[in-house]
């Protein structure tokens, strides 16, 4: 393993791109501070239920886009396999605590998904119908959510088929949106959650 700085600049790079705040950026076409309405979140649950599904659809592709892009960025600094699982924490870190807001940002769902499809693509099928089958029995996005990030590093471990590194940075990233949506496992706790 050679880490050198131009691989340091370029984890960096992978970061910053998750940092980009893009609910934020799309409400703020509209005029809207997405920050100051709904959950104050700037993620596309909060952007559908502020700005409706046109800027929701489309801060859903653009966040999941980025994480794409980042793990392919990560993936290009070093023939290791862990580059890949290191680009995918750094973009979801990116996107929970964005130096363009403050360190406040989104819940890494989305971000996520775009990371795994580019890391482990075939953990991401069954995780989204996983996400749509809670969703639709149990009405609460953050219990989809929770649920479908943990079957991420499950189902990298079931297949057998990627690197460690990969499922433990599903497991990694699976515990960030854990503590992301810590107010809303509280609120589903107590039977208070929307």
């Amino acid at each position: 393993m050679v880490v050198t700085p131009l691989s340091l600049a370029g984890l960096v790079l992978v970061y910053l791109v998750g940092a980009v705040p893009v609910g934020y950026l799309v409400a703020r076409v509209l005029r809207v501070d997405i920050r100051a309405h709904g959950s104050g979140n700037i993620g596309a649950t909060n952007v559908l239920r502020t700005l409706g599904k046109g800027p929701a659809v489309l801060t859903l592709l653009l966040d999941a886009a980025k994480g794409y892009t980042a793990v392919w960025i990560a993936l290009a600094l070093g023939p290791e396999p862990w580059w890949g699982g290191a680009g995918a924490l750094l973009a979801v870190v990116g996107n929970c605590w964005s130096v363009f807001l403050g360190f406040r940002g989104g819940k890494g769902m989305a971000t996520g998904l775009g990371a795994f499809l580019r890391l482990m693509p075939l953990t991401v099928l069954p995780a989204i119908l996983v996400w749509v089958a809670v969703a639709t029995t149990f009405r609460y996005v953050s219990l989809a959510s929770l649920t479908a990030a943990l079957c991420v590093p499950i189902g990298a471990v079931l297949l057998g088929r990627y690197h460690w590194s990969a499922a433990l940075a599903g497991l990694a990233v699976a515990l960030i949106i854990a503590l992301r949506h810590r107010d809303n496992v509280a609120r589903l706790l107590s039977g208070t959650e929307r």
